[in-house]
């Protein structure tokens, strides 16, 4: 039986170092309620900065930007559009304690107070105008993300003092399955240095950070390793995580989930379990490898069919019986 309980355990990932057996990951991080903006239980309602949420098709279907009726049209404009929240009069000692009394010890202890200012400029003035102002106002774009991220950081300096996080959590999703939205160079010009801005508040104090960022997202890696990054979730296969895994070592963890597009509706639980037993050969040796965590009593998420949730209780089953084998 292991020794390390699930929290100490997936914390070896955060540093760097092996750990007893193979993690899974279930989203732990504290965020304070007022980044919910005026949002409903399931997602719906407006965002920090009035933008209408509805919720989107797919998979797991999660709540996202209308895709109509842009508040901000031109960039230039910004400035008597976009509003941060006041949160000068915030009891952040309550706040922490509210969230350190929901928080269940078993779990890591994560925290984090950060908008995806990619995110954040597409929900505002859509995909095509957004990237369009990348390009012809990139110093509009740059001045409202840095406002945003001035923000972000005191707020995230707050966090880091009241909830004394294990580690810090920051998410912005700038890439589709197959490519990015945005090139590398304009990554590093208008994106990152807001990124690193954030991440800083965590690294200079020693604490490790995540990073979400789905889809094929494995050229931006060099540079959010480099600004504190240990944890990159969902590390969907599009990317060559073998590769990616070889080259970083334990430097950054990767976390993967078994993908359900993968499998066809006649595909055997024989062909389930074996498939899943194959990837976890290539990927858990050496470490830096999680998967995540998926209760199938618990009657998976509500958009799953009946077949999906018996896929992936058979890859949860295979996982529990063979995550302890592998570094013992």
């Amino acid at each position: 039986m292991p020794i390390l309980n699930k929290r100490d355990n997936w914390m070896r990932l955060m540093k760097g170092e092996i750990p007893e057996y193979i993690p899974a990951y279930a989203a732990w991080a504290a965020s304070p309620p007022f980044m919910r903006g005026t949002r409903n239980p399931d997602g719906t309602g407006t965002s920090i900065f009035g933008v209408e949420q509805v919720i989107g098709s797919g998979i797991v279907p999660a709540a996202m930007p209308k895709t109509h009726d842009f508040i901000l049209e031109d960039i230039t404009k910004w400035r008597e559009i976009v509003k941060v929240p006041d949160t000068s009069d915030v009891d952040w000692a309550m706040l922490a304690n509210d969230a350190q009394n929901a928080h269940n010890p078993e779990n890591p202890w994560g925290a984090g107070c950060g908008v995806g200012v990619f995110q954040t400029l597409v929900a505002l003035m859509g995909f095509t105008e957004g990237l369009v102002a990348c390009y012809e106002e990139p110093e509009e774009v740059k001045d409202m993300l840095n406002y945003i991220t001035d923000w972000m950081v005191a707020n995230a300096k707050q966090v880091l003092y009241h909830y004394k996080p294990e580690y810090g959590a920051y998410g912005d999703d700038i890439a589709h399955e197959r490519n990015p939205f945005i090139s590398l160079e304009m990554f590093r010009d208008i994106f990152a240095p807001c990124w690193r801005r954030y991440y800083e508040v965590f690294a200079e104090a020693g604490i490790p950070c995540t990073m979400h960022n789905c889809g094929h997202f494995e050229e931006f890696i060099d540079d959010v390793v480099n600004m504190g990054v240990w944890f990159w979730e969902p590390s969907q296969s599009t990317n060559d995580l073998l590769a990616l895994k070889a080259r970083y070592g334990t430097r950054l963890a990767i976390c993967e989930g078994f993908e359900l597009r993968f499998f066809d509706s006649a595909v055997t639980e024989e062909e389930v379990r074996a498939l899943f037993r194959a990837r976890m050969d290539e990927m858990a040796p050496g470490g830096a490898y999680c998967n995540f965590e998926f209760d199938p009593t618990g009657g998976g998420i509500p958009s799953f069919t009946p077949r999906q949730i018996e896929i992936l209780s058979w890859t949860w089953d295979e996982f529990e019986k063979i995550r302890y084998s592998y570094y013992n």
